[in-house]
C-alpha cells in the first residue's frame, strides 16, 4: 500500500465490488490516497487518513459506498443515521443523492432535547452519542466512515433500537476486521484491512 501513489479518477472508481466474506482488499485502488500515519493518535495504532479521499475522489467513493449495498436494500430503507463526525459527510452526500433523511448521532450537548445518550469505548479512550429520541420510527441504515473496534458503531445501534428505530444494517468506507466482532446487523464496506 503506497501512501504517496496518486491515482487518477478513472483508476479510483474501477473496483467498486466489495467482498462478502473477510477477505482484506488491501489491493483496492484507493489505498494508493488514503495515508497511513504510524502512532496516532497515541503509539502503537496506525491511523488510515481517509482525508485525501475526500478532497480530490468523494464521487468516487460515493459511487463505490453505494455499489456495495445489496440490490433492494435502499427501497426498505426510510433514513440514514450519520454517525459523527465524518459519517455525517458520508451519509449528507449519499442521503442528497437518493433523496432520503438524516438522523444525527452526535457528540454530547450538541442536539437540542429529548436526547438519548450513551457511553462507550473507543480503541484509544472512551466517548458519549446522544441522538434525539423524539423522533418517528424509521428503518435506518447506520452511515460511518471507518468500523474499528466497534465500539461506536455498536453504539449508534442500540441508540436507535433504545428509540424505537429499526437497523437494517451499516454502511463504511472502510472495515478494520481484525479490531472487532460480530456486529448485530450485516455491515456493507468498501475496504477491508
Amino acid at each position: 500500500m503506497s501512501a504517496t501513489a496518486a491515482a487518477t479518477p478513472a483508476t479510483i472508481g474501477s473496483n467498486t465490488a466489495s467482498e462478502s466474506s473477510n477477505t482484506l482488499n488491501t489491493d483496492h485502488p484507493f489505498w494508493q490516497v488514503i495515508r497511513t500515519v504510524p502512532d496516532f493518535p497515541k503509539a502503537d495504532i496506525d491511523f488510515y487518513d481517509i482525508t485525501p479521499l475526500l478532497r480530490s475522489h468523494i464521487n468516487d467513493v460515493i459511487d463505490a459506498m453505494l455499489a456495495v449495498l445489496p440490490e433492494g436494500l435502499l427501497d426498505e430503507v426510510d433514513c440514514l443515521g450519520a454517525v459523527e463526525a465524518r459519517g455525517f459527510v458520508f451519509a449528507s452526500l449519499i442521503a442528497g443523492r437518493l433523496g432520503k433523511g438524516i438522523i444525527l448521532l452526535r457528540k454530547p450537548g450538541k442536539l437540542p432535547p429529548p436526547v438519548t445518550n450513551k457511553a462507550y469505548a473507543l480503541e484509544y479512550g472512551k466517548d458519549t452519542l446522544e441522538m434525539q429520541n423524539n423522533l418517528p420510527p424509521e428503518r435506518v441504515l447506520l452511515v460511518d466512515d471507518i468500523l474499528a473496534t466497534g465500539g461506536t458503531l455498536n453504539t449508534a445501534y442500540e441508540l436507535c433500537k433504545s428509540a424505537s428505530h429499526t437497523v437494517v444494517g451499516a454502511l463504511v468506507l472502510l472495515d478494520l476486521v481484525k479490531l472487532h466482532g460480530e456486529f448485530p446487523v450485516p455491515v456493507y464496506t468498501v475496504l477491508k484491512a
